[in-house]
């Protein structure tokens, strides 16, 4: 048994080298640096490699006349639930519909949804700018219905057009794993609610909701941490008011404002908000998956 035991984990660390190695270098260690540059200054030219805390202190103390104040991380974490919330009511209705109620070509259904991750995410970004811009499809259509008698320029370049193009960029990632999750419910369940008196909206509510929350987290979690790190859905569709997305003030630190130290500070925010976050969320899982567990063993 113990050379078994021994020879396993021969073969395992083989295995296990490339992808650790892969890790360290394009993970670990660009993590680290950008940590290593949050403490330096910025010169003007290069950046001075004298420790300071400056970088976080300008973050957290800068008012609406500063060049970054914290409230811009607010301002995203809120846009971000929203675009999480909406998600989550577009994909479990759908995710619902595909496993409970369709029957045939439930997996050529499943693959037309998940489609647009197949297309590049500029060209879907692009594709909201023009149907949302001022001669876009949006606006053709109201004026030929009668609604207005010239283009409307409230949809494109405001933060609900940055909604609307993440939402729709998002909702894939959050409907599968709410698919996966509702595809494991055992049918048995549901009979045995009917059978016990219980009408379809309470099985919904104590069966199958109870046993898709570890999915729906896990969407969630997708799509709020992919909406926190987004910059190119604000530039295209947010205008002027993409500098209130967190992810665009860093490409300007790092970009135009050639401010790499505090760059740096924004990212390693960002970096430990979306762990302390992804720590939470993972708890919240595994507490789901449990009781779920113990719920069907019963």
């Amino acid at each position: 048994m113990k050379k078994t035991a021994v020879h396993k984990k021969g073969m395992l660390l083989p295995l296990l080298l490339p992808p650790a190695i892969w890790l360290f270098l394009f993970l670990f260690l660009p993590y680290l640096n950008l940590f290593s540059y949050s403490f330096w200054k910025p010169g003007p030219f290069d950046v001075v490699k004298e420790f300071t805390l400056h970088n976080y202190a300008k973050f957290f103390t800068a008012t609406s006349s500063g060049s970054v104040p914290y409230h811009v991380l607010i301002d995203t974490v809120e846009l971000a639930l929203v675009v999480t919330v909406f998600t989550v009511i577009l994909s479990f209705p759908l995710a619902y519909y595909l496993n409970f109620k369709v029957t045939r070509f439930k997996q050529t259904i499943y693959m037309l949804v998940i489609i647009p991750l197949w297309v590049s995410y500029i060209v879907r970004a692009y594709s909201w700018k023009i149907i949302l811009g001022t001669n876009g499809i949006l606006n053709s259509a109201f004026i030929w219905l009668g609604v207005t008698d010239h283009p409307l320029d409230i949809f494109l370049y405001s933060k609900v057009s940055v909604i609307i193009g993440m939402v729709h960029i998002y909702t894939p990632f959050v409907l599968m794993p709410i698919y996966t999750a509702l595809e494991q419910i055992p049918r048995n369940l549901l009979e045995a609610s009917k059978d016990l008196g219980a009408g379809r909206f309470q099985s919904f509510l104590h069966v199958v909701v109870p046993l898709a929350l570890p999915g729906v987290i896990a969407g969630a979690t997708f799509a709020f941490v992919l909406s926190m790190g987004d910059f190119l859905a604000p530039s295209l569709l947010g205008g002027p008011d993409s500098s209130t997305m967190i992810a665009n003030i860093v490409q300007q630190q790092f970009g135009t404002s050639n401010n790499w130290p505090y760059g740096s500070a924004i990212g390693i925010v960002i970096l430990v908000l979306v762990l302390a976050i992804l720590e939470l969320t993972g708890r919240a899982e595994k507490r789901f998956s449990a009781l779920d567990t113990v719920a069907m063993r019963k």
